[in-house]
């Protein structure tokens, strides 16, 4: 009789905050179900649709099986041996030297160590120690936000549970409950308990449905409607003058400031109405405790994308919300909480003086492009599809001597630019541990690999072995790399094997509210509404808006997540039948004004264009974004190449904290017309071989 076993792991397609708990039903080797864990503290048994979906990974007929490679970018790929393609790989490397040699990774890389970051660890530790040109991937998602956080002094983030329990207010600004799941339970319960809910964001999103009023702002704004609520709370004095006192610096300045940010100024500049933004500041000041939840990333695009977190860190300041149950700014993805941390595996001291790249989008591109860098590594990233001004990008691509691509599926990138494909293995397939903001999680490897599909571990020790890359693997077993990393007091110093006997799942040791002690991120401890940082930095020391230069183009394209895709995963989800059928091609969200204006129906296919791209979608004619705004989700394909990819920060300022804030602007003013020239149907994936017709 077949053994039908269940394995506790974690869902390999989300990331932090929401990290959910799944059981995977095994029998004889084979994949045959997966489901919510129930007794998973953190998700309680819910997996959405991409969850769910995740069974179709193991047994695809899309996944990369074999290494592969061709000898033109136009050719056709052959099967090749590991030892081929790594040799291929390290010959290239060593003819160039590591100064041109450079890794890049992307979330699914770390689709079995999020929150843990093991194989993120190991790709650094390997770019260290050989002295070869690294980048990190933060800087595509959360990182600016977290810029102007950091700037202020609030990087740490209260809980779900501490909100879910104490909250008294709540606005979720820029933060949609489809990329937090798990914090919609607890915000029932908030409402349960008669806290208000307010949603600040560019469309009507599903959060809206959960609030009792949605604040609709022109994209990139956020700012000015921030210094409009100050202004208010202090102009009538509703600030916590105690707290200002003794924990603050710079509000003097920040009062001058702010004589100049009425309410007038605030509506026109944000388009919400003035009696709106009086009535919120108003409700923000009075009623304690109060939760900010801040958006992780899309919030962010654009020239200026750091002030919205900048200023909108501040209003807990000013109303002594920080460092008490309830308050403050609540989970954000990337964010950790009071006390959490790991240990590093990274070997940062020991990184040789050299010729490096900055952790900066930009200069990423342009050292792509001038051939400082010849031979790319990619590690569980589609970079055409996750870089800004995806066009340029490609371009400079084009340029490289060698780019290798390790990954489960053929994606735009590796389609066109690769000359390597490494398979990589899947969730099930590897030993893994996740982390959320108050709980670790073993995931442990419960299959073989499919075909020829090699751990990120077993690659990277390859490749340091042919590279010469001394003392890269000290440790004496493969679990060694992760016990190193989760050897920390907030984890009660965890080993692998302390949660496998453990059933697999520890409480960490943090506190639910953010800043107890009221000793805060910057330089002085105080949250600083000035920042001297800033101004050494050359930018500005207050928090500012900045409005951006008129374009020829009309409509502000903005870019979100929703519960059918994450990112360019899984070839934009189009691998996986499940999430293909779900959401079969792209569609813009375009208000029935800015439809009407240009004669478009709504299911109408449509041209979506400006000076740098254009990409084709179909119409989507909703009032839940307002005139002027229209939104998509994001990894489509194409989507990118209507992005700016200038830079947001100076070089020097990228790298101020521990995490890179190099992330390009993203702005994307563009004009939307019918198209009669496309035959457009549900996008399929592109069926890739899995060895040669000559094996």
């Amino acid at each position: 009789m077949a053994s039908l076993r269940t394995i506790r792991t974690m869902c390999p397609m989300n990331c932090h905050p929401t990290l959910c708990g799944m059981l995977a039903d095994v029998e004889e080797g084979r994949l045959v179900g997966v489901r919510g864990d129930p007794d998973n503290p953190d998700s309680r048994g819910f997996l959405c649709i991409r969850g769910q979906a995740a069974r179709e990974i193991i047994g695809n007929p899309l996944r990369l099986l074999h290494p592969m490679r061709r000898t033109a970018r136009s050719g056709s790929w052959q099967r090749a041996t590991w030892d081929d393609a790594l040799d291929t790989i390290a010959e290239r490397a060593r003819a160039v030297g590591p100064a041109a040699l450079a890794t890049w990774s992307g979330h699914g890389f770390f689709a079995n160590s999020y929150g843990t970051r093991v194989a993120s660890e190991l790709l650094r530790r390997f770019s260290n120690l050989y002295g070869c040109q690294w980048w990190d991937p933060i800087m595509i998602c959360w990182g600016l936000g977290a810029f102007g956080l950091g700037l202020t002094g609030a990087l740490r983030a209260s809980t779900k549970e501490d909100m879910g329990a104490h909250a008294a207010l709540v606005i979720l600004w820029g933060a949609n409950l489809a990329s937090q799941p798990n914090t919609g339970r607890y915000l029932t319960a908030a409402k349960r308990r008669g806290a208000y809910v307010v949603t600040v964001d560019v469309r009507r999103t599903e959060a809206s449905a959960q609030s009792n009023e949605t604040l609709l702002l022109r994209p990139g704004t956020d700012a000015a409607l921030a210094l409009g609520m100050m202004h208010v709370i202090v102009a009538e004095r509703r600030q916590d003058a105690a707290f200002v006192e003794r924990h603050t610096l710079g509000f003097a300045a920040l009062a001058d400031h702010l004589a100049k940010h009425d309410v007038a100024w605030a509506a026109a500049t944000t388009g919400v109405d003035g009696e709106r933004i009086v009535s919120l500041a108003r409700r923000y000041a009075s009623t304690k405790p109060a939760m900010i939840l801040l958006g992780g990333s899309s919030m962010h695009k654009g020239a200026q994308g750091w002030q919205g977190a900048r200023a909108v860190a501040c209003l807990p300041a000013l109303t002594g919300n920080f460092g008490i149950p309830g308050g403050g700014l609540g989970p954000r993805h990337g964010a950790a909480a009071h006390g959490q941390g790991l240990s590093s595996i990274a070997a940062r001291d020991r990184r040789p003086p050299g010729d490096y790249v900055p952790n900066q989008m930009s200069r990423i591109t342009e050292a792509l492009a001038d051939g400082r860098v010849r031979v790319l590594m990619l590690f569980g990233t589609d970079m055409v599809s996750s870089f800004a001004d995806a066009g340029r990008v490609g371009r400079a691509l084009e340029r490289l001597e060698l780019l290798a691509s390790y990954d489960l599926f053929m994606h735009d990138t590796a389609r066109r630019h690769a000359d390597v494909i490494l398979p990589a293995t899947a969730w099930l397939e590897d030993t893994g541990c996740k982390s959320t903001n108050t709980h670790l999680y073993l995931m442990p490897k419960a299959l073989e690999p499919e075909g020829e599909a090699r751990p990120p571990t077993w690659v990277l020790r390859e490749l340091a072995r042919r590279l010469d890359v001394r003392d890269f693997f000290p440790w004496q077993d493969d679990s060694g790399p992760l016990d190193a990393i989760l050897d920390h007091p907030a984890t009660g110093h965890a080993t692998v094997a302390a949660l496998a006997s453990g059933g697999g799942i520890r409480p960490l040791h943090v506190s639910h509210v953010a800043y107890p002690d009221l000793k805060f991120d910057t330089p002085s401890g105080d949250i600083e509404f000035f920042s001297e940082r800033a101004a050494r930095l050359g930018l500005p020391a207050l928090p500012v808006f900045e409005s951006e230069p008129q374009s020829e183009y009309p409509l502000e394209l903005r870019t979100g997540r929703t519960l059918t895709q994450f990112h360019g995963f899984y070839d934009h989800g189009r691998a996986l039948p499940t999430l293909a059928a779900a959401d079969p091609e792209p569609r813009l969200w375009i208000s029935s004004d800015d439809a009407t204006r240009r004669a478009l129906h709504d299911g109408e296919e449509i041209r979506i264009f400006n000076g740098r791209g254009e990409m084709r979608a179909r119409a989507f004619v909703t009032d839940r974004v307002p005139p002027g705004t229209i939104w998509m989700r994001d990894g489509w394909e194409g989507l990118n190449t209507l992005t700016s990819g200038g830079p947001v920060l100076p070089d020097a300022a990228v790298n101020l904290f521990e995490f890179s804030s190099g992330q390009a602007e993203f702005e994307a003013h563009v004009e939307v017309e019918a198209t009669q020239d496309v035959v457009f149907g549900p996008f399929a994936a592109t069926q890739t071989p899995r060895s040669s017709s000559s094996e």
